[in-house]
């Protein structure tokens, strides 16, 4: 929200400077995050009057312009501006003015003419381009009949006057108006605040019940219609007071009558839309819901369709407006424009907000109504516009006034017990300094016999609904900085984790041992990511949670799976130059059930590798691949005694490498899955090098965790270690092998280690060498040699018995 500081003053007396207030404000609670002073540097930039202008002897694209600039002056100026004409009232640089660029105005010759001045452009002037009328972008600035020649073009565009922007809080919402501002600094200065006098002076020889009758359909959406209309109206700009605010402000000055609808918006808080009334068709106002596949032109151009549940503003054949986003292009005001109807009206926030995201349309119109509108200010400020309409724009306010009025406001009165506000506060204030506190900002409040106040909310606070909320109005007010710090006093109970929450620490502790960085993400997530995984059409993982009321694409969903949320997390680092990466996070999937609304919510621990551990001085480089995320997982299987851990080669993950993927298994029970991504999947999300990650169901590992574990005296007896070594079909996994080892070895075996893995010269093409270390050991009595040698010998016939195994 930007506010003028010379517009506020005009409702109250402002006793200190603009930053000042500015951190009076924001002490209160209103964000004031920079104030944004004019000041450009206009000495000798004047208005003046162009009285004659003749083509340039020498240019064909150069005008010699004859300017008054008052006291009598009158400068001969060359001007190549293509909007020039004679009456027009422009601002002039004469000799000895610098611009805000820089430049100094000097007497100069042009192609052998003398020109002792400059005309300028808005631009040239240090103003923003996207604030001026279309037509004066591109050519000199131009300014309104009423303006004095000669006056002081720094004065005229009141540039004298500072900005203060404000990042209000979603609950501040009536402070979307310069009155509200100054309510709030009329409190804090200690002076009144001064409303604008409204008076009406309407035709008596009019009717509005003959011109115009308002129905709503759905009043649930629309609360209230106020209708207004102004006629004999003829379309000029504005003011420059007018547009020096609303430029102030941010908004673009159009014309007399859009200007009035917007400087009424920005004044009371209150959106107003303006008809062509010509264009109404069967002098009626129906406020509904668009039908079905119902299209509409709006004012930017673009032809918007309309869904059932958005509520539209319709004459007796069509739809005229998007009801509190944007009016159509078929009844906008236009240049011959003679009657004006006024809209003044009050929407639903829910259906206004959901409207302006479907469509893509945000507007100063949408972002009032979505958060919550006064309704009994929308015949306030209709009866403004229409006095400024009539006053601007030369017509006559026609009798009467339509207030369709089915949802009325009901009072609201809140119970303060001032002893409460001092013990939240922990202060002492009289109780008729809270209520003299909150008298300043509009509420009304009357004493009760038992000490206590009913307090009277003013419908434009739409956030004061609880005691609560009144003691932070008396907190803010009184002064945050006034209140002592103290520290909180009570019993604190002891909270015991549960054992879930315990193992999931534990997790946490191991994993980041293990050198993996924890992250957070968003549940939300986009629809798209399915489609970078590569996933099938059909795939359950892309039966998502749909959110009825999303912020954007990009979180329309609730994920169904850790992964895309780890490889936009590598993305993103990626693109920082951060390309060797260890991460995980403990975190929630989202899975539809069939017939509920709800889905089944499931914690699941994922993790993401890519790149290389840097050399270290005593270290060298380790590459980041499936065999180191396989050890950090057999490292926390290990820590939290998950025992008979099995891993299945699979192929049935897409977005996964078919021949470097596994199935993890525990006891038979299926813990989840571990592997490479896919290139095409890496290639999708921009990584640059090769990236393994894993997806573990967290209450499948609880279940297979041993909470309790078992110890066993050290072994007295010495061990004996022997190594085998055999040749073996590649496509047998190790994990096999080393099972049937252990089959076969039994007690005695107290140990299986693969410790070598060969490809190469002297192994058949489609086989592999598997080289095994094993240790012995009895716990009654010290192994013999030919016990040992006799179970070795029988572990060798096994292998090659069941794999077809050939020894090396």
């Amino acid at each position: 929200m930007l506010v003028s500081y010379n517009w506020l003053k005009e409702y109250v007396d402002i006793n200190i400077n603009p930053e000042e207030l500015a951190q009076r404000l924001t002490m209160v609670g209103l964000e004031v995050s920079s104030v944004n002073r004019f000041d450009k540097s206009l000495d000798k930039v004047v208005v003046g009057l162009i009285e004659d202008i003749k083509d340039h002897p020498y240019a064909s694209k150069l005008s010699l312009c004859t300017v008054n600039v008052g006291d009598g002056q009158r400068l001969k100026i060359i001007c190549g501006a293509p909007n020039i004409r004679v009456g027009q009232k422009v601002p002039v640089a004469i000799e000895g003015a610098v611009l805000p660029s820089g430049m100094v105005i000097k007497k100069v010759n042009i192609r052998q003419m003398e020109s002792e001045g400059m005309i300028c452009s808005a631009q040239e002037l240090g103003l923003d381009a996207n604030l001026l009328p279309e037509e004066q972008k591109q050519g000199i600035m131009e300014f309104p009949d009423d303006v004095p020649i000669g006056a002081d073009v720094a004065d005229v565009l009141n540039l004298n006057d500072a900005v203060l922007e404000l990042d209000l809080t979603p609950n501040r919402s009536d402070c979307l108006s310069v009155i509200s501002i100054a309510r709030e600094v009329a409190a804090i200065c200690g002076t009144e605040l001064r409303l604008p006098v409204i008076e009406i002076k309407e035709d008596p020889n009019t009717n509005i019940g003959d011109l115009i009758t308002v129905e709503i359909a759905d009043d649930e959406l629309c609360g209230r219609y106020v209708a207004r209309i102004v006629d004999g109206i003829k379309i000029k700009p504005s003011p420059i007071w007018m547009q020096n605010r609303l430029r102030a402000s941010g908004v673009r000055p159009i014309n007399n009558i859009v200007d009035v609808t917007n400087y009424v918006m920005l004044e009371f808080g209150q959106p107003l839309h303006a008809f062509d009334y010509r264009f109404i068709k069967g002098k009626k106002i129906i406020v509904r819901r668009a039908e079905e596949g119902e299209k509409i032109v709006t004012l930017d151009g673009q032809e918007r369709k309309l869904e059932p549940d958005m509520l539209v503003i319709a004459d007796a054949e069509e739809a005229v407006a998007i009801a509190g986003v944007m009016g159509g292009r078929d009844s906008e005001i236009l240049e011959d424009t003679s009657t004006v109807l006024i809209e003044s009206a009050n929407f639903n926030s829910t259906s206004i907000r959901r409207t302006s995201r479907k469509l893509g349309l945000r507007s100063e119109s949408s972002l009032r109504f979505e958060k919550g509108v006064n309704i009994e200010g929308a015949l306030i400020a209709a009866d403004r516009a229409a006095q400024l309409m009539a006053q601007l724009g030369g017509g006559h306010i026609v009798k009467g006034v339509v207030d369709n009025y089915p949802r009325k406001w009901l009072p609201v009165n809140i119970e303060l017990r001032p002893y409460k506000v001092n013990e939240f506060l922990g202060i002492e204030l009289d109780p008729q300094v809270i209520k003299e506190t909150l008298e300043k900002i509009g509420l009304t409040i009357k004493d009760r016999e038992d000490g206590c106040f009913t307090v009277s909310v003013p419908p434009f606070r739409l956030d004061l609904e609880r005691e609560i909320d009144l003691v932070e109005e008396v907190a803010r007010l009184y002064g945050y900085d006034k209140i002592p710090s103290t520290i909180p006093s009570g019993d604190i109970g002891h909270i015991k984790k549960n054992r879930m929450q315990i193992l999931e620490e534990k997790c946490k502790n191991i994993l980041t041992a293990c050198g993996l960085m924890e992250v957070i993400t968003f549940s939300f997530t986009s629809p798209k990511v399915f489609d970078k995984l590569g996933l099938p059409q059909e795939h359950p993982l892309r039966n998502a949670v749909t959110l009825a009321n999303p912020l954007s694409e990009e979180t329309s969903i609730l994920r169904t799976t850790l992964i895309p949320n780890l490889l936009e997390v590598a993305q993103r680092n990626t693109h920082r130059k951060v390309n060797n990466l260890r991460i995980f996070e403990i975190g929630r999937i989202f899975l539809p059930i069939e017939g509920q609304e709800l889905p089944r919510e499931e914690t699941v621990i994922a993790g993401l590798i890519m790149g290389a551990l840097e050399k270290g001085w005593n270290w060298e480089s380790q590459k980041l691949d499936f065999f180191y995320l396989k050890g950090v997982l057999e490292e926390l299987f290990e820590h939290l005694n998950v025992g008979d851990v099995v891993w299945e080669p699979t192929s049935d993950y897409p977005g996964m490498h078919p021949g470097k993927t596994a199935e993890i298994k525990a006891k038979g029970i299926y813990l989840g899955f571990i592997g490479e991504i896919h290139p095409s999947v890496i290639e999708n999300f921009e990584l640059p090098t090769q990236a393994s990650v894993f997806q573990i169901n967290f209450e499948a590992l609880a279940q297979t965790s041993e909470s309790v574990k078992m110890y066993r005296p050290l072994p007295k007896y010495p061990s004996a270690e022997r190594d085998m070594a055999f040749i073996v079909s590649e496509n047998i996994p190790a994990a096999e092998i080393e099972k049937a080892i252990r089959e076969v070895g039994g007690k005695i075996l107290k140990s299986c280690r693969i410790f070598d893995v060969y490809k190469g010269r002297q192994i058949p093409e489609g086989k592999r060498s598997l080289a095994f270390s094993l240790v012995y050991q009895a716990e009654d009595r010290t192994l013999t040699d030919e016990e040992v040698d006799a179970l070795h010998e029988r572990i060798k016939s096994e292998m090659v018995k069941r794999f077809s195994a050939q020894l090396r």
